[in-house]
């Protein structure tokens, strides 16, 4: 029998061995009465400004008969894996279609290849390594690929924007979906960490090793494919339309996109055969500090530089009323050590998001402050129907592009002249590339945002005092945070408009990040193989 012991400190200055000793006081035994003990959770506990200590959850397994008849606080037996899923389901007369490769796509071809159900995945990017090459060169000299980019390609948005694992869902596929990258390549680390993070650098290759997986599966990958519509008929998905006109037949469609397939959600409100709604979202900036700052104001300053610590993150949220209305403002996706990057899909639209490698090793910090819009913010700004979110985000980027100056260059000013509505300090060092302009920020979205994101970083001053520097800037725009449009699908996962068509990810507005993406890919796996062994 195992047993989970969970609160285990270890203090910086503290040998690893001393987790043994630890655990078996806890167990209330002797340490030579553990016959083995391995971490399978470690979370950083620096709540204490100067002595951050490491806190792991271990699970152990006890000589016989030395366990106490009462097991103490802290301390549970761990339960028995769960029965695996049938290996093999009858196959469909045709291969399902699967829209898309990032997490959502490649998780749902993964689970129903395993299952003896191998799919056609159709991504309108180039394979994950070569999109390298274009990510450099929009960030090196403006140029952007509509097809190859940040959001578009092998992986999906996630694969070149930091591969952080960590989920705020609570769901038994969460080990699922970290146990498969690690099986990939990702590293191990990722299966005992309180907030598992691969890196940019890594996560290409782990994604790679899944593609090499299921074509010896034998499933069928086409790259460089864009899919431009759906196909319906009498109410059931009779397969897809592609850009260069041909069509795919298939009876089975999972509508993996990503949350930047504008094209595909503005055909479906055009011709009304797969049911879009405008989906709230949220917006703002990307705010960059100087990350040994972050790490002074999250661990102290005397250990702020202490090699034995990781580059610190933080998580900042309010809710605040403006005008009568109650808005969430929070970080979002927060990249310690990291960059910030363009994410356009489109020439004209300025928009960023962060990333680390693996390493987190820049001397910046980011994090997204944004501020949650609603189908009311969208109606005021004179945007109605099911793509009124879609239209918001790209007024706000566009104008974002203007401010800039074009060739993406990113609008930014610091902090405290974004606060006080002027222009004093330029931005000067900075992670951004193609570069900076500086710019009044204030210039940007409806005045009850602005003041919304205001007072919020007031707020967030007061929490992490400090936060508000003059070596902080803000980055115009952080504005894909989440699919402004939502594909609705029912109890069975299906389109409420067409049988047989499966809106999944964060894309069709069901997820929130490689994680919970991967999550609902495997779900819409399960749905279809139980219905396969179901029968019609």
């Amino acid at each position: 029998m195992a047993y989970r012991i969970n609160n285990v400190p270890q203090w910086l200055d503290e040998p690893e061995a001393v987790l043994g000793p630890k655990a078996a006081a806890k167990l209330g035994v002797k340490p030579s009465d553990l016959a083995t003990l391995r971490v399978v959770r470690t979370v950083l506990d620096a709540r204490k400004k100067n002595h951050p200590r490491y806190v792991h959850t271990l699970e152990v397994e006890v000589m016989p008969g030395r366990l106490p008849k009462t097991l103490p606080p802290d301390v549970s037996e761990v339960d028995p894996p769960p029965a695996p899923l049938p290996k093999v389901v009858r196959p469909p007369a045709r291969r399902p279609i699967i829209v898309g490769m990032g997490p959502a796509g490649l998780f749902a071809a993964l689970a129903l290849a395993e299952r003896g159900v191998t799919s056609v995945i159709l991504e309108r990017g180039r394979e994950v390594v070569q999109r390298r090459k274009d990510v450099a060169k929009l960030s090196r000299d403006g140029t952007l690929f509509p097809e190859s980019n940040m959001n578009f390609g092998e992986g999906g948005a996630g694969a070149y924007t930091d591969g952080k694992l960590s989920t705020r869902i609570n769901h038994p596929h969460v080990r699922r979906v970290i146990e498969t990258f690690a099986r990939f390549g990702a590293p191990d680390r990722i299966l005992v960490q309180g907030k598992p993070h691969i890196g940019s650098d890594l996560l290409p290759f782990a994604v790679e090793r899944m593609r090499q997986e299921l074509l010896a599966l034998g499933v069928e990958v086409r790259f460089e494919t864009r899919v431009e519509d759906v196909l319906v008929r009498d109410g059931k998905v009779a397969g897809v339309r592609l850009a260069d006109g041909s069509t795919l037949e298939g009876d089975r469609v999972v509508l993996a996109p990503g949350n930047s397939a504008r094209e595909l959600f503005e055909r479906f409100a055009a011709d009304g055969h797969v049911f879009v709604e405008a989906k709230p979202f949220a917006l703002g900036f990307r705010a960059e500090h100087p990350q040994l700052l972050i790490n002074a104001l999250q661990y102290g300053d005397k250990v702020a530089d202490d090699a034995r610590l990781p580059p610190a993150d933080y998580k900042l949220a309010e809710n605040l009323s403006v005008d009568g209305d109650v808005r969430g403002v929070y970080s979002f996706c927060m990249c310690p050590g990291g960059i910030v990057v363009p994410t356009p899909t489109e020439d004209g639209y300025q928009c960023t998001n962060g990333m680390s490698n693996s390493r987190r090793n820049s001397k910046y910090a980011n994090a997204g402050i944004v501020v949650s819009v609603s189908v009311e913010d969208f109606a005021r700004d004179g945007f109605t129907g099911p793509l009124a979110g879609l239209s918001f985000q790209r007024k706000w980027e566009k104008a974002a592009y203007e401010l800039g100056g074009g060739r993406f260059f990113a609008p930014a000013q610091s902090i405290p002249d974004y606060l006080a509505g002027r222009l004093s300090k330029a931005p000067g060092g900075t992670t951004y590339r193609p570069g900076l302009t500086h710019a009044d920020l204030n210039r940007l979205f409806p005045r009850a945002l602005t003041e919304s994101l205001k007072q919020a970083l007031r707020s967030f001053d007061r929490s992490m005092r400090g936060f508000i520097t003059d070596e902080a800037f803000l980055i115009g725009v952080e504005a894909r945070t989440s699919s402004p449009v939502r594909v609705t699908r029912d109890e069975q996962l299906q389109s409420v408009s067409a049988r047989g068509l499966y809106p999944a990810g964060e894309g069709c507005g069901y997820a929130g990040g490689i994680v919970s993406s991967g999550i609902d890919g495997l779900r819409v796996a399960e749905q279809i193989c139980q219905e396969l062994v179901d029968g019609p």
